[in-house]
């Protein structure tokens, strides 16, 4: 068993209490998902690449999609077993999908699964063999350009002062890199997380025969806030007013260009092309 397998184990009972911070980032994921996948039609089938606890796997049986999950952790599995009892699930990885090329109608993969896949460009390769030409991937990811990175860096220059826990050592080494590509930094309570630019999303996604047609930007209002002071089982009092506008605000800028937003999360609408006739 790998640290990414230990690790979603270990929180498989607790990973559906949902923080401030993972509420309003699954209310907005959910909402992209059910907006961006087409109602099925009989027989089409769908995946849950990283399914979790089956919150996305959910989503699509509710679209009518035959569902099918994937997922390292056989304690996420058997939660989203319990959740989702008609759906076919299977523990896997991303980098060596268990499928056969174009299985799927639609791939969803979101919870920052590919943040945490050692070969990220595989990862991408094998969403884009098992999608069917048409098909649609609705990925989600975490954004290196955020204002949780500015946040960071202030906590690791006042000596971990809001709880990050990264050393400025630690972020010189992830950021020492060209402003395009994406960075590994270690996050408290998750290890080594990738945080991916939209740049090299898009050259991922390119060379696996998909084309993104729509992009969106998760937590960048609410940034205002450090997103230590969100992950706890609830706010203070004096903050949940003013998190609920940066909410509101937040998801009133989901339209505009996610580089634009500095967004804590991307989501990316993407579609595979169709093979050209011979």
């Amino acid at each position: 068993m790998d640290e990414v397998e230990r690790l979603f184990d270990t929180m498989a009972r607790a990973y559906d209490v949902l923080e401030p911070w993972y509420e309003h980032l699954y209310a907005r994921v959910h909402a992209i998902v059910r907006a961006a996948l087409p109602a099925a039609v009989p027989g089409a089938t769908a995946l849950d690449a990283g399914c979790g606890t089956g919150f996305q796997t959910a989503i699509l049986e509710e679209l009518g999609y035959r569902a099918h999950g994937v997922d390292v952790s056989a304690g996420m599995l058997a939660v989203a077993h319990a959740r989702c009892p008609r759906a076919v699930l299977v523990r896997g990885r991303l980098e060596h999908l268990p499928y056969t090329d174009a299985a799927f109608d639609a791939v969803a993969c979101c919870g920052s699964t590919l943040s945490f896949a050692t070969d990220p460009a595989a990862a991408v390769s094998e969403l884009g063999r098992v999608l069917r030409g048409g098909g649609r991937l609705v990925l989600e990811v975490e954004h290196k350009w955020s204002a949780d990175l500015v946040w960071m860096t202030l906590s690791a220059v006042a000596g971990n002062a809001l709880g990050y826990g990264v050393s400025l050592r630690a972020l010189w080494r992830a950021l020492a890199r060209p402003p395009a590509e994406s960075c590994v930094i270690p996050y408290p309570g998750y290890g080594p997380l990738r945080l991916f630019t939209l740049a090299e999303l898009r050259r991922l996604l390119a060379a696996a025969g998909l084309s993104a047609v729509r992009v969106r930007g998760i937590h960048s209002a609410t940034g205002l806030l450090p997103s230590t002071l969100l992950h706890r089982p609830q706010l203070p009092r004096r903050l949940r007013r003013p998190y609920a506008v940066l909410c509101a605000i937040d998801t009133a800028l989901a339209a505009l260009p996610a580089a634009l937003t500095f967004p804590a999360s991307l989501v990316v609408v993407a579609t595979k092309r169709r093979a050209s006739a011979s």
